[in-house]
């Protein structure tokens, strides 16, 4: 899939932006839905996201061909890694038909899909067929119960833990859990939950609870900071750590010293990296978000649907990102609290 970056990717190629900061665009996730089929506290509060919320219509939500056009506009800026986010993005029917389309564009050098993988043993085959290279799956905890607690009494670790199954045998690779820790809630199940992944080839990357929307009732005292998780850690299995793979990597990468494997420590609470964001989010209703923690975005949609040409999005888009001045994190550990309001995560994926 890799190509070549001097790759003709549309009949003009404009500059490739930089924002205020000088941080290019580089990543683009692509979430296809609203709706899940858990009800995460941390994301989607059940007593907020009850059977009569509104999440958008289907004709609220951007089509596949609008998808794989704005796709292709961002990668002409210097998109080069695709997620397809949600939501849970597996609710979204005739998914493998859009990782395809994805595929076929030229300048991307990866998709992956971040899902809670209960839809997996249904879809795994065929997404990886349709050219999906590789998955993240949220799992907080083998617990029953915590993971009840924590998925809103939705799911089991027993279906998340088949979907993974599922993943390898169609060769999707490599695979990466994602766990968010939270205390006095799962941060007692951290060992067990690495430990069940230690030697698979399989990485679990642990993330600071994150004030992301205006719903789960973030507090600070529920962080777990990433240098208390490695000091557990380290005490159980010493660590030695390891390179990034690539510049703006969100996740502090360890190896086990005994070589089962590795870990990542995801700390955007205790020690922000909005510094080496490249990040751009799509919401499934066609807004352009430049930070998860975005108050407002770029609507993208209405001018697609009134029928404005590549050149307009092009120009928007990169008004867009050359103004960016994103770095939330870093501001709210200088003021100790969050600002209000911030786009919900269930639109803009994690």
């Amino acid at each position: 899939m890799a190509s070549s970056h001097s790759d003709a990717l549309t009949p003009f190629q404009p500059p490739r932006p930089r924002d205020t900061l000088g941080r290019p665009l580089r990543d683009l996730r692509i979430s296809v839905t609203d709706r899940c089929n858990f009800r995460c506290p941390y994301c989607m509060p059940r007593e907020r996201y009850h059977e009569h919320y509104r999440f958008l219509k289907s004709t609220e939500r951007l089509g596949f061909e609008e998808i794989v056009r704005l796709a292709r506009l961002l990668i002409s800026l210097g998109a080069r890694k695709l997620r397809i986010t949600g939501g849970e993005p597996l609710l979204r029917a005739g998914l493998a038909e859009l990782i395809g389309d994805l595929t076929t564009l030229r300048g991307i050098d990866d998709i992956a899909l971040t899902t809670n993988g209960v839809l997996l043993p249904q879809h795994a085959a065929e997404l990886r067929a349709a050219g999906l290279q590789r998955v993240t799956v949220s799992l907080d905890s083998l617990d029953a119960d915590v993971f009840a607690r924590m998925a809103g009494n939705l799911g089991s670790p027993a279906e998340v833990l088949a979907g993974i199954d599922a993943a390898q045998r169609a060769g999707l690779a490599p695979i990466k859990i994602n766990a968010v820790v939270q205390r006095g809630v799962n941060d007692h199940t951290v060992l067990p939950l690495l430990e069940r992944f230690r030697g698979t080839g399989i990485t679990v990357r642990l993330i600071e609870f994150m004030d992301v929307g205006n719903r789960n009732d973030w507090q600070r005292a529920q962080v777990v900071p990433s240098r208390e998780l490695h000091a557990l850690i380290a005490a159980r299995w010493p660590l030695e750590p390891l390179e990034p793979n690539h510049v703006g990597e969100v996740a502090e990468r360890y190896a086990y010293r005994d070589g089962a494997g590795e870990i990542g420590l995801i700390s955007s609470v205790s020690q922000p990296f909005c510094g080496d964001c490249s990040r751009a989010r799509l919401s499934s209703d066609g807004v352009l978000y430049t930070c998860l923690f975005a108050t407002h975005g770029l609507d993208l949609r209405a001018p697609l649907r009134a029928g404005a040409s590549d050149e307009d999005l092009l120009a928007a888009i990169r008004a867009c990102w050359s103004a960016r001045t994103d770095r939330y994190s870093e501001l709210r550990e200088r003021s100790g609290k969050p600002a209000a309001p911030r786009v919900e995560m269930n639109q803009v994926g994690g």
